[in-house]
């Protein structure tokens, strides 16, 4: 039955793997057709009509990575700020310098503590508060912090450069927090839909940071005014904002997303290891778990998903340790020549706009390829591969060298090709881990298990900007 083949849990309508069959696998499709024959009226499954819900899901991936990419991007602008305070201060404010100094530093450090701290809180916070709730409340700060931030774009902060330092850190760790709640909330979420829509939230993802490379090469190109150009840029996130806002509303109205966002009880089936997903109507086939229990077990899920979230650890750990770290201090082999394409454009270019459109590629396979599939030894196969990127990005024209003097690649094609493989790498494998997660556990175990699999993704990502530091220094 087609009911069957898309509500599974461990494959959807779209999806080219099958898992191996047996016996207790056969026994519970079975037992599905026998539950399914009859379906009561409510539990018929609409279409998702002219791909509504795809789109939305799609947009709100956007919506979710779109303001942390525009806050890191807006690099001149932030540059242009603390920077008054040298100038004001005739260049005697060593405060200043390291501000400037060590600006990236102090924003990921307040981007990635407060992720990891909120996305334990969301997990405990599962059961509790629904994730309606925790959805509009997230996405309301975050458009409350960029409508501050905004603001500021057009206020002098020369005189208290220090305190728009600290409000623009305070900033940070609020709009990360609000993000990781509000970006792991909705990816939980998508567990209960069938996959491809899962596909459509994280290739959104990369979407914004597509989007916002572009715009930094807009910016490059055509501004004059670097605050005229920061209210443009800081503008557009807050308008894209309020689409994302106004689309979440408009998604608890299709018929599509009803159906598959109704309420799921806890619930056991008597198949002795392995439980159904929980669309049954039949109670007399389930046991409920005991109601008292708000927050979800930890154990089983950690279990079930070791290898995913090794691999999803993994493939961003590698990622965040050579981009932005050592792929932005590649610089082209002809620097000298002082056309705009060696000097002002080959970052953003080769590094900023290639790897985000790659990795944007990447995510968007897994709508048409799935392999290999999630018990597959070859998946963290391919994810231990990537380390072999390492030391080809450190052979290109890295500047400055100080331990290691040898530039193996002598053309500027290679980073090129470099930055676009490690996107397209990124995306593919990450995605396929980050989809097959919900997948694999009951279905009422799903919005819990996007949460950790959210938690591997940020472990990654803070265990690689850490090393990264490392990395650079022995280059």
């Amino acid at each position: 039955m087609a009911i069957a083949s898309e509500d599974n849990f461990q494959h959807s309508s779209n999806s080219t793997y099958r898992i191996a069959s047996s016996s207790l696998r056969a026994d519970q499709e079975a037992l599905l057709e026998k539950l399914l024959d009859h379906p009561p009226p409510g539990l018929q499954r609409p279409e998702d009509r002219f791909y509504g819900t795809y789109i939305i899901f799609f947009s709100l991936g956007i919506g979710s990575l779109l303001p942390w990419n525009f806050f890191v991007t807006a690099k001149e602008y932030w540059m242009f700020k603390l920077g008054n305070s040298s100038s004001s201060a005739t260049g005697e404010d060593p405060g200043g310098s390291d501000i400037l100094n060590y600006f990236e530093s102090y924003l990921a450090v307040a981007s990635t503590v407060p992720s990891m701290l909120c996305l334990v809180a969301n997990f405990l916070l599962v059961n509790r508060v629904v994730v309606h709730v925790r959805v509009l409340t997230s996405l309301t700060i975050i458009l409350a912090i960029f409508v501050v931030i905004t603001a500021l774009v057009k206020v002098d902060t020369s005189s208290w450069t220090h305190g728009f330092f600290a409000v623009t850190i305070v900033c940070m760790v609020i709009l990360s927090s609000a993000s990781t709640i509000f970006s792991s909330s909705i990816y939980g979420m998508t567990g209960s839909f069938p996959m491809r829509n899962s596909q459509a939230l994280i290739s959104g993802g990369a979407m914004g940071g597509t989007v916002s490379a572009v715009a930094s090469l807009v910016d490059l190109a055509a501004s004059s005014d670097v605050r005229d150009s920061a209210l443009a840029f800081f503008l557009t996130a807050t308008v894209f904002l309020v689409l994302c806002l106004g689309l979440y509303l408009l998604l608890s109205r299709l018929e599509y997303s009803r159906y598959y966002m109704r309420p799921v009880l806890a619930a056991h089936v008597f198949s002795g290891e392995e439980e159904l997903p929980q669309d049954s109507p039949s109670p007399p086939l389930v046991a409920s778990r005991s109601s008292d229990s708000h927050t979800p077990p930890l154990r089983p899920i950690l279990k079930k998903t070791a290898s995913l979230g090794f691999c999803v650890t993994y493939v961003f750990f590698i990622s965040s340790l050579i981009y932005p770290a050592v792929c932005t201090n590649i610089e082209s082999l002809h620097k000298g020549s002082g056309s705009l394409w060696t000097t002002k454009f080959f970052v953003p270019l080769t590094t900023f706009l290639l790897y985000n459109f790659a990795d944007l590629c990447g995510r968007q396979l897994t709508a048409w390829i799935q392999v290999p599939g999630p018990n597959s030894m070859v998946l963290p196969g391919l994810v231990l591969l990537r380390t072999c990127l390492i030391p080809l990005f450190v052979l290109c024209n890295y500047q400055p060298r100080i331990h290691l003097k040898t530039v193996l690649f002598q053309s500027d094609v290679y980073p090129a090709l470099l930055n676009s493989l490690l996107g397209l790498s990124n995306g593919y494998l990450s995605t396929l881990a980050l989809l097959y997660g919900p997948k694999i556990v009951p279905r009422e175990l799903a919005e819990a298990t996007g949460v950790v699999m959210s938690f591997y993704m940020c472990l990654g990502l803070t265990l690689g900007s850490a090393c990264s530091t490392l990395l650079v220094h022995l280059i």
